[in-house]
């Protein structure tokens, strides 16, 4: 049976009273004290508004969310932190997993197992008790889970070992059925494929099983420059980049600096441009290859220096605590001289844009090397992702909308054919198809009908099963 798009009938006591019987954790209905705090999420210009919400304790507790969901044919949404959030989830359920977020290493086999609610911060700190490092991403409070299945680009390692999704080794998921399965490259081949890629379509990812690298320290950071000198420093970043060993990351970001008090004053209300950097080498061989781009013009600041592992987010330096956004990104199939001065043109010093960041992240190296079990991930082949973010209060919403839009669709000469799916927006959730390109998608779809063939899992940048 498929869910139905019309309006469901709240959820009352008396219906969920079999599921508290059978729930360690909590179960939350509109009004109950802990309800609000559940549905909180990262980005404060979005919010979820279910009719339950399922705190899990283990396994079982989220079991028994599916199973009740699907009694009650409601759609089924999974949070963590909530930092990529694509509907307000209207008469469904919620399973939010932070409680189930424990993190264990495994130092000689060099990985981690970790829950559904763990989050970077606790994965990078535990790990670097033994000298490893997780292909983790530039914001620390983000779920491992989420980010995971959509991919994981890792701004520190990815271009050395390829996607976070192109090490896992294992999962357990619960399925629309409210089966729990064990899945790996022997077992369940097929969903193996599916989930790492696939984002949320395909069931609750309960744990995850992923391979760690022997990294304890790099050097990386920030240079910022003034932002009129953009046309300067993008101009040479793009011809050096390329040039440099798989092991170096770089970024280009364009930044209009808040004037708030937790910016730091040398970049408080400011127009900067920043190259932010990670490379796992000597510190010597890094200062000498980045050389070219502090001889570009006189930094605001400077930050590259030798770090542990476990300062990493210090690179990107994202909010830590929720904020208003709306974000979205494309890919770039080349970044010729014509787009170069196109850029400039969107987001340089001449511009009127309201984005508060426009960040060109450069790909290639093992992030276009297909895993030794292949997955679902759609953007390998591509050179650049390109985010833009527009910050500011629901009331903006349409001008923060009009920002990205303005850049993104500025760039549409040089898009690329398919999408990263972890920094789309809520209103690109119906365009799965152009996400993942239409084989993929198809085999997607595929899938999707044997695991889920009534779409529990639509929430999302939906794949919808196969007819």
């Amino acid at each position: 049976m498929t869910f139905s798009a019309s309006r469901l009938p709240p959820v009352l006591p008396k219906d969920a009273a079999p599921l508290v019987s059978k729930v360690a954790g909590s179960v939350l209905l509109p009004g109950n004290a802990g309800y609000d705090d559940e549905r909180a999420v990262w980005n404060l210009n979005h919010e979820l508004a279910p009719a339950v919400i399922v705190v899990p304790e283990n396994v079982a507790d989220v079991q028994a969310a599916v199973i009740f969901a699907a009694e009650q044919h409601r759609p089924v949404l999974v949070k963590a932190t909530g930092h990529q959030v694509i509907d307000k989830a209207h008469d469904a359920v919620v399973i939010a997993t932070r409680r189930m977020n424990n993190v264990v290493i495994d130092a000689a086999g060099r990985t981690a197992r970790v829950g559904a609610g763990a989050i970077w911060s606790e994965v990078i700190e535990k790990a670097a008790k033994a000298g490893l490092a997780p292909l983790s991403g530039s914001n620390p409070t983000v779920g491992v889970v989420g980010y995971t299945l959509g991919g994981g680009l890792s701004p520190t390692l990815g271009r050395s070992h390829g996607y976070a999704a192109d090490h896992v080794r294992s999962l357990d998921v619960v399925t629309a059925d409210g089966k729990l399965r064990y899945v790996d490259a022997e077992r369940e081949p097929e969903l193996f494929w599916a989930l790492r890629g696939g984002k949320g379509n395909f069931g609750v990812v309960t744990s995850l099983e992923f391979d760690l690298f022997p990294v304890s320290r790099l050097y990386g950071g920030g240079i910022y420059f003034s932002g009129e000198g953009m046309a300067d420093v993008l101009r040479v970043w793009t011809d050096w980049h390329p040039r440099t060993p798989k092991t170096m990351i770089s970024s280009f970001a364009v930044l209009r600096m808040p004037p708030l008090p937790e910016v730091p004053e040398l970049l408080r209300g400011k127009f900067l441009v920043c190259l932010r950097i990670a490379y796992t080498g000597t510190s010597e061989d890094g200062e000498r290859m980045i050389a070219p781009l502090r001889a570009v013009a006189p930094a605001v600041l400077d930050t590259m220096a030798d770090m542990p592992y476990t300062a990493v987010a210090s690179i990107h330096n994202e909010p830590t605590e929720p904020v208003p956004y709306y974000e979205r990104s494309i890919t770039l199939r080349e970044f010729s001289a014509a787009a170069q001065d196109k850029l400039v043109e969107l987001v340089g010093p001449d511009s009127e844009t309201g984005l508060c960041i426009a960040e060109l992240r450069a790909l290639g190296g093992a992030w276009d090397r297909d895993p030794a079990v292949p997955n679902a991930v759609a953007t390998r082949g591509l050179p650049y992702v390109l985010l833009g973010v527009a910050a500011g209060p629901l009331s903006e919403e349409q001008q923060l909308k009009r920002s990205v839009a303005e850049l993104l669709d500025g760039m549409e000469r040089w898009r690329g054919d398919r999408r990263m799916v972890n920094n789309l927006a809520p209103d690109e959730a119906a365009d799965a198809a152009a996400i993942y390109g239409p084989e993929r998608y198809a085999r997607l779809a595929s899938i999707k009908k044997v695991y889920d063939p009534s779409n529990m899992f639509r929430l999302n940048h939906n794949v919808m099963p196969a007819a």
